[in-house]
């Protein structure tokens, strides 16, 4: 043997005596069949490897955080002369009957957080509800009037 051959040897970790021989130690359960429960059925591959997913702590703490982010708008609070000339519009469009097409635009308020988002809606103006003050349109829209910041249509282009 060789210089080299026994520092090889000498580095060498050597091996516990006890797991040297577990093949002999557990010889007479080794080689027996898997235990299936009796009581308990069989648990499948899904159910199982969720024992082992990460675990959250916070649960919900990244929607909350996805929440927060999410902006809105803040409503804006119209002056009385710009209210009287949003009822002005309506009632034109109103006596122009059903024919007529006219664009909404209008606060939506967030369910979830202060402030909202506005949008608009085009389509022909059905009626007016006097009890819940709201605009109605043919497709079945309802838009609160007291939401509305903006009433375009053909019709008003002589008022301007």
């Amino acid at each position: 043997m060789n210089k080299q051959e026994s520092s090889r040897k000498e580095r060498r970790v050597p091996v516990p005596e006890d797991t040297r021989d577990a093949k002999s130690r557990y010889a007479d359960i080794i080689d027996l069949e898997h235990h299936v429960s009796a009581k308990r059925p069989r648990m499948d591959r899904l159910s199982r490897a969720a024992q082992f997913s990460p675990f959250a702590a916070l649960t919900g703490y990244d929607d909350l955080i996805r929440e927060s982010e999410r902006g809105t708008d803040s409503r804006i609070e119209l002056n009385e002369e710009r209210k009287a000339q949003l009822n002005d519009r309506l009632a034109r469009l109103l006596a122009a009957g059903p024919s007529s097409e006219a664009v909404f635009t209008y606060f939506v308020p967030d369910e979830k957080k202060e402030g909202g988002q506005y949008v608009s809606a085009a389509g022909r103006v059905v009626r007016f509800d006097q009890q819940s003050r709201s605009i109605i349109l043919a497709d079945g829209r309802t838009i609160p009037a007291s939401e509305v910041i903006s009433i375009d249509s053909d019709i008003f282009s002589e008022m301007d």
